[in-house]
């Protein structure tokens, strides 16, 4: 049975997703995560005895990170322009690191069934929790629409965090949700389509 020291498992998790951002999914092993973490060799493999389960943990860490920052941006009543506008910039500027592992791990799922498996688990509790803060925010958000509409965040959130560092702006952010948000038709488009 592995450890169950909660402050070191983060520890090991939290090194991961640096690692994961920085050197990719190939620079992570037990030793380079204990190194980064400032623990002992062999603390990594005691609490998760393969690559993959050290792949899943750092997938989970992540998906847990994102929903408390999730949880403390829902607490104020707003429009989901300005709460998507916000989550976007955090992501790709202060949590530019974590968003950039996420990526490593979803492409590595494509190669591991098991990590595809537990990414796949975490997708389905993220559309319950986004349904849960649509209702919360009393947003009118058709329950069938919000797969495609985290498809489409996720897209927007892939853009911004693999941009260059520096390169993204809240009036660039707010402009791509507008468009998500509302469509890329202009307002005299809606009702007679575009002229001829």
């Amino acid at each position: 049975m592995p450890p169950t020291n909660p402050a070191r498992r983060r520890a090991l998790t939290d090194a991961a997703i640096e690692l994961l951002a920085s050197a990719g999914v190939h620079g992570l092993t037990h030793r380079a995560v204990e190194k980064e973490a400032n623990l002992p060799p062999g603390t990594a493999s005691n609490y998760f005895r393969s690559r993959e389960a050290l792949l899943v943990a750092a997938a989970e860490r992540i998906v847990e990170l994102h929903h408390a920052d999730t949880d403390r941006a829902t607490e104020q009543p707003t429009t989901l322009v300005d709460l998507w506008t916000e989550s976007l910039l955090t992501a790709a500027t202060t949590l530019r690191n974590r968003y950039l592992a996420i990526f490593e791990l979803q492409l590595e799922a494509s190669r591991r069934p098991l990590l595809a498996s537990a990414l796949a688990g975490l997708q389905d509790t993220s559309l319950q929790i986004t349904a849960g803060h649509h209702d919360e925010l009393d947003l009118s958000i058709p329950r069938e629409r919000i797969p495609a509409l985290i498809a489409l965040y996720g897209g927007a959130l892939f853009t911004l965090v693999t941009a260059p560092p520096g390169s993204v702006s809240r009036d660039v952010i707010q402009d791509m949700v507008q468009v998500i948000v509302h469509g890329c038709a202009p307002p005299s488009w809606k009702n007679t389509g575009p002229a001829a």
